[in-house]
């Protein structure tokens, strides 16, 4: 399974919603114009805005390489935004992506059948 999938869990900062939602749609524009491997980039907010999810889908570790590297300054911006709350990996990130990972607070799910 080469596919990589991603869910991401945080916290919009209070009074950061606004910012939140410009540098979000900043870092849309770079995954439509900059990202040759990204399946889907989705983003889902509570009722009341301060909590959220994101659904991502690359076509590989190497495609969501790219998508750190394309979003670079707009991901640092985000990061001031809100809190990790979980992030999850779901598929065989290659040896490159666990390097990337380290020190992330996120967890490895591998494919059943590939234990």
């Amino acid at each position: 399974m080469e596919e990589i999938q991603g869910i991401a869990r945080f916290k919009i900062h209070d009074g950061k919603l606004e910012e939140w939602k410009r540098l979000v749609a900043e870092a849309m524009e770079t995954v439509r114009s900059k990202d040759s491997g990204t399946l889907q980039y989705d983003l889902f907010l509570s009722d009341d805005s301060s909590e959220g999810v994101a659904i991502e889908r690359y076509r590989d570790s190497y495609a969501l390489l790219e998508h750190f590297a394309n979003l670079g300054d707009t991901m640092n911006a985000l990061l001031q935004t809100y809190s990790s709350i979980s992030g999850e990996i779901l598929g065989t990130p290659s040896v490159a992506l666990r390097k990337a990972l380290e020190g992330a607070d996120v967890r490895i799910y591998v494919p059943y059948q590939s234990m």
